[in-house]
């Protein structure tokens, strides 16, 4: 065998990890794909016959070309939950069935990495996001991430430290019982296709937020409060007769098909049997990716 060869084997051993690493940096699985191919561009033409912990040394890379990415996006919005024309942009899901998920898939959206948290992710600076991430999600140390920064040690520690309290005020930790979010979003489904108003408010946080993507051909909106959030999902009952069981970044969610095709996709996020977060995606272009020969490993349910 090679020595490109031997790297290239030794790379594709930490694939599924920088994979990881660059969708909680980026929030694309498209562009965490090309942040991954281009560490490995940067590999190969790197001399590491001294390097200790390649695994290490990828995740810095990684981390750098995200940083770089995330700078060069078009334009730092005030809020970045909507891109340059006004339309809602969520982070793109991890879609799976319940039968299981495979060992790449499983990592990209381990330790309850949901929809709600990238949306917030989205808020940091470029240079919060990688202290954080880096940091707080994968221990790497301060010391090694300071060099990608061009900062000292201490001001990383504070980048990292202020992201953390943005994260923590903002993105809600979800109910681990997974049985019992699926129980919760089974109710709102039902509730939503019976049109039971009441029943839907109770199993809404008073100050839910529901947030919809359509793209650029279908409505965006953001709505907040149980009253609002309820009313609406009764509007689009549509979306819960239909609904097929599916886990969106390992967390129970539904998705919704017409004629064999996804309608939507709904990411709930559930903490104390409540439901305090529901990212819908019905961007027609985003839905098409979703490979629902891995997905739709169960039945419809019946939700009469």
């Amino acid at each position: 065998m090679s020595e490109q060869e031997t790297l290239a084997r030794r790379f594709e051993e930490h694939h599924p990890h920088l994979r990881a690493v660059a969708y909680r940096m980026l929030g694309s699985l498209s562009e965490s794909e090309d942040a991954v191919q281009e560490a490995w561009l940067r590999l190969s033409r790197s001399d590491v016959s001294a390097v200790e912990n390649l695994g290490g040394w990828l995740t810095t890379v990684v981390g750098r070309v995200c940083l770089d990415m995330l700078r060069s996006r078009t334009s730092r919005r005030e809020d970045p939950l909507y891109d340059q024309d006004g339309f809602v942009r969520l982070p793109d899901p991890v879609v799976t069935g319940l039968s299981g998920v495979d060992p790449e898939r499983e990592m990209l959206v381990a330790d309850s990495v949901g929809i709600a948290l990238l949306v917030v992710l989205e808020t940091l600076s470029p240079a919060e996001r990688l202290a954080f991430v880096l940091h707080d999600l994968f221990a790497v140390p301060f010391d090694e991430i300071a060099p990608v920064l061009g900062r000292t040690a201490a001001s990383t520690r504070q980048l990292a430290s202020r992201a953390r309290r943005r994260v923590e005020g903002a993105a809600p930790t979800p109910d681990l019982d997974l049985a019992r979010t699926r129980e919760v979003v089974d109710a709102f489904l039902t509730a939503a296709r019976g049109g039971d108003l009441d029943a839907l408010v109770d199993l809404l946080d008073p100050d839910v937020v529901a947030r919809s993507d359509g793209g650029a051909l279908r409505p965006s909106s953001v709505r907040r409060g149980a009253t609002d959030v309820a009313s609406n999902a009764i509007t689009f009952a549509r979306f819960a007769a239909a609904a097929v069981p599916v886990l969106v970044n390992g967390i129970p969610g539904a998705l919704a098909l017409a004629e064999g095709k996804p309608l939507s996709l709904m990411a709930f996020t559930v903490r104390s049997g409540k439901i305090v977060a529901l990212d819908i995606l019905t961007d027609p272009e985003r839905l098409s990716r979703i490979d629902l020969g891995t997905t739709l490993d169960t039945r419809p349910q019946d939700l009469a």
